[in-house]
């Protein structure tokens, strides 16, 4: 379940799951860009399609279920190449399984500190201390970025530390 926090300016007017929030950040304006609706996780904008949120079920479509593969050339040795296809599951499944452990290793963490990044450059790009904020971001001291961020409006100012906290980057 994807959960996002609609901004009408500095102000937050709804938080949670993308199916409570759409319709409140349509009604408000998000179609005229008065309101912009961040993913918490990704610290992207979404685009809200009104279509998706009027009430109506959806068509269901025939046809197979759009996976999200996206198939893409790989450069192996052939030693490589063998020791996959002795592999359970065959050369892809390894290497999704390779993927999945290596991010887990690494722990996510500079997917975390981009995505707040990402929500920081959207809500103040241009506000005073976003760039020595920055800078503290990805030094991991979060007191450097409460103190770079302090002049900035509470909602505004309140969303980024939470995210910084969640992420246990603080």
């Amino acid at each position: 379940m994807t959960h996002v926090t609609a901004f009408r300016g500095p102000d937050r007017i709804a938080h949670g799951p993308l199916a409570q929030v759409a319709p409140v950040a349509l009604a408000q304006g998000a179609l005229e860009g008065a309101v912009q609706v961040l993913d918490d996780a990704s610290g992207r904008i979404v685009d809200l399609d009104p279509r998706d949120w009027d009430g109506t079920p959806p068509t269901p479509r025939r046809g197979r279920p759009r996976l999200g593969v996206i198939p893409r050339e790989v450069t192996l040795l052939q030693a490589d190449w063998d020791w996959l296809a002795t592999q359970r599951g065959g050369a892809s499944a390894t290497l999704r399984r390779l993927v999945a452990a290596a991010r887990k290793a690494e722990g996510g963490a500079a997917q975390r500190r981009d995505a707040i990044y990402r929500a920081m450059q959207v809500l103040g790009g241009d506000r005073p201390g976003f760039e020595e904020a920055t800078r503290a971001l990805y030094a991991g001291d979060a007191a450097g970025v409460a103190a770079q961020i302090a002049g900035w409006p509470e909602d505004l100012r309140t969303y980024v530390l939470e995210r910084i906290s969640a992420a246990g980057l603080g």
